[in-house]
């Protein structure tokens, strides 16, 4: 593991600002940090301390430290998201993976939440006063994207569903999550604010998130914490939007009434209620899932909320919750096993926890979906990542297909020709 804490007398100033504006404009091209929903949210500048190769309890240990640390004066005491802040994005499968989980505490955060904005800066001496960081100039958008590889072709995918779906039939699991990658190739580097921005521009309700290469929008948040209470959006059961209005409307009610689907979601919802449940009290389960609409797919959606005990951060309930059924399956061993046995693919980032937490604790961590990764060593190059949940009445075309659906958030920021889609 690497860890570097910042010096033993830092601090944080956090001043009130105006409108700043397009917080995206703040990202520098590289070394940034992004977490965005609906024109809110935070970016991150520069680095004082980051930790990686550990599991989320380690970095919860660690970021207490940090904060320990780290004397905070603020013109907005009891804000969210003020103060001191971590971006963090963890593994799927740190047993089967090459990849690094990932915390870093910017230098310099610009913030806007509710219509209150924010400045804050770390520095090393009591006479840094934080001043805004400059704007930068628009982005390139990303030229000449073609598909140069694949984790598994359609056929072979449509294989290992096969194999899995056998393995429910014969009582071995209930559900597992089988993902594939696809990675392209742009003729000239990378911008990733370009993807930032055209994200959350496209998917606005969804998290667009940017952290140390990793970027993308999620639909799902895994664990959101707020003045003791707890916040987590399950998301299972999906199917591809046609672009009709009437359709559409058909393809929800279909969803709704699908008995697949409200299986697949009941196993997610409970594996979420489960791993809450020793850190929660009065825990609120929906009996029924409701229908959440995004301009590529249906899925079903329940927001369970529980009031958390005191003392227990959002960092470490993300860990507890991580993996969900929604991106595992269950039995969760079982099906975390066979993932690695079948899929052929290093998940690496994707799928695991991605968010950021206060000195407080609080924060808010989705899934790491509708994502793709950047290659440090060629910035030309990006990996994108689908998956989709197997239960015993998966059709192998049909899941490809909800693969391919949700490719497209990534491809549209790309610039790659969908089809009309």
């Amino acid at each position: 593991m690497i860890h570097h804490p910042p010096g033993p007398q830092w601090r944080a100033t956090t001043v009130a600002i105006t409108d700043p504006g397009d917080l995206a404009s703040y990202l520098p091209p590289s070394g940034g940090y992004a977490w965005l929903r609906r024109g809110d949210g935070m970016v991150g500048i520069g680095e004082v301390a980051r930790f990686e190769g550990g599991s989320a309890a380690e970095a919860d240990e660690w970021w207490q430290e940090v904060c320990a640390r780290i004397e905070h004066q603020t013109e907005l005491p009891g804000t969210p998201g003020t103060g001191p802040v971590a971006f963090a994005s963890f593994v799927f499968d740190a047993g089967h993976t090459s990849a690094r989980s990932v915390v870093v505490v910017p230098r310099i955060v610009v913030g806007r939440r509710k219509g209150l904005a924010w400045l804050t800066s770390i520095g090393g001496t009591r006479s840094e006063e934080p001043g805004m960081p400059a704007t930068w100039a628009e982005p390139s958008a990303p030229v000449g994207v073609t598909a140069v590889d694949a984790s598994l072709d359609a056929e072979a995918w449509q294989s290992i569903v096969k194999d899995a779906v056998g393995r429910i039939g014969r009582g071995a699991l209930d559900k597992v999550v089988l993902a594939r990658a696809a990675t392209l190739a742009a003729a000239e580097p990378l911008d990733p604010r370009a993807l930032v921005c055209r994200l959350a521009d496209r998917y606005p309700t969804c998290w667009t998130y940017r952290v140390d290469g990793l970027v993308g929008a999620s639909p799902e948040m895994l664990i959101r914490t707020e003045g003791g209470l707890a916040t987590s959006r399950v998301l299972a059961g999906t199917i591809r939007r046609n672009g009709g209005e009437e359709l559409d409307l058909k393809l929800a009610h279909a969803l709704a009434r699908s008995g697949k689907n409200l299986a697949e979601h009941e196993l997610a919802v409970d594996s979420v209620a489960h791993a809450l449940e020793p850190y929660c009290s009065g825990m609120n389960v929906p009996d029924a899932p409701y229908v959440l609409e995004l301009p590529n797919v249906l899925h079903l959606a329940s927001d369970v909320t529980a009031v958390v005990h005191p003392g227990v951060s959002v960092l470490r309930l993300a860990g507890e919750l991580h993996p969900s059924a929604a991106v595992c399956g269950t039995p969760t061993d079982v099906a975390r096993a066979t993932i690695a046995e079948l899929e052929h693919l290093d998940r690496g980032r994707y799928s695991g926890p991605v968010g950021w937490l206060d000195s407080t604790g609080d924060g808010e961590f989705a899934i790491a979906l509708r994502c793709g990764l950047i290659d440090p060593e060629y910035p030309r190059r990006i990996t994108l990542y689908a998956g989709c949940g197997i239960v015993a009445e998966s059709d192998p075309a049909e899941e490809f297909a909800e693969t391919e659906a949700k490719l497209l958030p990534m491809l549209e920021a790309l610039g790659v020709d969908v089809g009309g889609h």
